[in-house]
């Protein structure tokens, strides 16, 4: 998915945050979770995510979701990563 497209869905969908994110060659964000939903577009390198033991790897162009509260963790490639991420956060009642 080309970026222009996925920042229209992202705000289509109600993600109101988008970052611009990176992560060293080889880094690892250990387990834990995220108080928002968030959708991801890989822009450059790879990323594995694992989750409910699962494993899973996305290459430039992909797109993944993930729901608020799904613990995961994630490694980057050897050549790093950086990706776009839109966070929504759930409304307040």
């Amino acid at each position: 998915m080309e970026r222009m497209a996925f920042e229209t869905e992202l705000h289509q969908q109600g993600y109101a945050v988008v970052v611009d994110r990176r992560m060293e060659p080889n880094a690892v964000n250990l387990e834990h979770t995220h108080e928002f939903d968030a959708r991801l577009l890989v822009l450059d390198g790879t990323m594995t995510v694992t989750a409910a033991g699962t494993e899973r790897t996305y290459n430039a162009g992909d797109t993944f979701t993930m729901s608020a509260g799904c613990r995961h963790s994630e490694r980057s490639g050897s050549m790093g990563v950086r990706y776009l991420a839109g966070r929504r956060y759930p409304a307040v009642r």
